[in-house]
């Protein structure tokens, strides 16, 4: 089968209305961040798909990607590693799970480890 066009206004198949206007769901609306006792952050190992690498993922922050990268930022700094951040979720190369919740808790996020 060959590739499949987008539609251009999913969701919608008619409209009678004249003053109907075709607005999409999937425009970015700018997300505004939790503060930061509000703020529920799952802290996890990770080596799937990574060549057998570990990382430590920080999971569910939400709000702007500008505070997200400055959340990853700091803890790489702190960590004295590499990694990333994207679509609410920090990479931290390496396992520092243990020493990244020490980090969030004394900040003043609420945090969970996940997994053993």
């Amino acid at each position: 089968m060959g590739k499949q066009k987008k539609q251009r206004f999913e969701g919608i198949v008619y409209s009678t209305a004249d003053d109907f206007d075709y607005v999409s769901a999937s425009e970015d609306v700018e997300q505004e961040t939790l503060p930061i006792a509000k703020q529920r952050l799952k802290v996890s190992l990770d080596k799937k798909a990574r060549k057998g690498k570990v990382v430590t993922i920080v999971d569910g922050f939400i709000g702007r990607e500008e505070d997200l990268n400055d959340l990853a930022k700091t803890l790489k700094q702190k960590c004295g590693v590499g990694g990333g951040a994207k679509d609410g979720i920090v990479i931290i190369q390496g396992d520092f799970k243990n020493k990244i919740a020490e980090l969030l808790t004394s900040a003043g996020y609420a945090v969970k480890i996940v997994g053993g």
